[in-house]
């Protein structure tokens, strides 16, 4: 039972593989009438992952899916493996950005397509018990919907796998197997559902396909660099202050510190920004580094 978390469907690449390609339509359909919680007649995937263009060190926009779901809603699933703090703000964002890419090939507001963003998280972000978060606009008072054009969801896998509760069986059964942590609810899971099961073969096959390990293995790789960067920039304290006592030597350590995260975050194509904040680096600092890439 026990697998290389590399090549589980946790990983980003591995889940746009397994539920974006061609014949697995009803795969994915699934897995969407257990999120949403709707029965969906017919699910079209926009663009079908391909191998040799990914950029392992793009983040974003490469490993999600989008499809149309039964010719009137815009559907963006993806798999998010790091916490980049900014969550909220970024499903909004892309959010406006399908929204206004449908806007574009209409006449008018009300035509244009529902939209709806998903995100399977690797990590916990709500302070809610319940794993499925689900936005919508609403008027305060009455908590009527105002309109159903935005929906955002957001399954924390980590809390699902402590609470296993809430959410459709079908839900469940899909978390199940792609988080496929507990050997009795996978075994369960693919023995209720037959989609599930198509699944679990076509990801045999991907784990037997060693350009797609490859593939899974510097993703991973990356995502984890990235992170191990984020937590060595907190353990070595930026943006806490100096400890006045401290010699001045220990001060330079961490500007040189400082400056070798910040030039590896370059590096890997983070925005200046994101940099910043977390590094507490000078702009000036961060624009002279950008001269030794």
């Amino acid at each position: 039972m026990k697998e290389n978390n590399v090549i589980k469907p946790t990983n980003d690449y591995i889940f746009k593989r397994l539920f974006s390609k061609k014949g697995n339509e009803d795969i994915l359909k699934d897995l969407l009438e257990g999120i949403l919680e709707i029965k969906i007649n017919q699910v079209e995937v926009m663009q079908e992952v391909e191998l040799e263009r990914i950029n392992i060190k793009d983040k974003i926009g490469i490993v999600d899916i989008k499809a149309i779901v039964d010719e009137k809603t815009t559907v963006d699933i993806e798999m998010q493996i790091k916490n980049e703090y900014n969550m909220l703000e970024r499903t909004l964002f892309y959010w406006a950005g399908l929204y206004y890419t449908g806007l574009k090939s209409r006449d008018n507001y009300k035509e244009n397509n529902k939209v709806i963003t998903i995100n399977l998280l690797r990590f916990n972000i709500f302070k809610e018990p319940n794993y499925h978060i689900v936005g919508k606009i609403k008027e305060k008072e009455s908590n009527k919907i105002l309109t159903d054009k935005l929906e955002v969801h957001f399954i924390e896998l980590p809390k699902f796998l402590k609470t296993n509760e809430g959410g459709s069986k079908k839900l469940r059964q899909w978390l199940e197997f792609i988080c496929y942590e507990r050997e009795k609810g996978v075994k369960m899971a693919v023995k209720e559902n037959k989609k599930i099961a198509k699944a679990e073969q076509e990801w045999e096959y991907l784990k037997g396909d060693e350009a797609v390990k490859r593939m899974a293995f510097l993703r991973e790789k990356w995502e984890r660099d990235w992170i191990s960067n984020i937590e060595g920039a907190k353990e070595a304290g930026f943006g806490v202050g100096m400890n006045k006592g401290r010699k001045e030597g220990r001060r330079k350590g961490k500007t040189e510190e400082q400056e070798r995260i910040a030039l590896e975050m370059l590096k890997q194509g983070l925005k200046d920004e994101m940099i910043i904040k977390i590094t507490k680096i000078k702009k000036e600092k961060l624009e002279k580094l950008k001269e030794k890439i």
